[in-house]
């Protein structure tokens, strides 16, 4: 299962992923928010960092103006590797050599298009598993 959040500047954004995922048969959680009204980014970071730590959700989407704040916050969770990704080539690296967890994204960045083909490859590139890559990780969870 993909957890998704997001604040408000992130809504009609997130509401295009959800809708690639219910064409595409991906199951997913939706933690917020779910309206246009102000809200503060922490709390759908804090929501979907702890459904993949806990094992609820495998992988998750985050969505922001920038996707600057959420990535951070999501970060602070120890286990989380969060990717602020803006191009398809970001997010297939990122899986393939740091096994990230969470793609954030720019609301304000990128558009609906350009967002659903990094997520399209950000879910389905797998983690190389190299031994090069896993003692990195190791590093930065250490």
């Amino acid at each position: 299962m993909i957890a998704i959040g997001c604040d408000h500047a992130g809504f009609d954004l997130k509401k295009s992923i959800t809708h690639y995922f219910a064409q595409n048969n991906i199951i997913y959680k939706d933690f917020g928010t779910y309206s246009h009204d102000s809200c503060d980014y922490p709390i759908f970071a804090k929501r979907v960092a702890r459904s993949i730590l806990s094992g609820e959700c495998e992988k998750g989407i985050l969505v922001c103006a920038t996707g600057i704040g959420i990535s951070i916050c999501a970060n602070k969770f120890k286990g989380i590797r969060a990717a602020l990704c803006s191009d398809t080539f970001s997010a297939h690296a990122t899986r393939e050599h740091n096994d990230a967890n969470i793609l954030a994204l720019g609301a304000r960045v990128i558009g609906s298009g350009l967002a659903l083909d990094i997520v399209k490859i950000f879910l389905e590139t797998p983690f190389s598993n190299e031994s090069k890559h896993i003692a990195r990780i190791n590093q930065i969870e250490n």
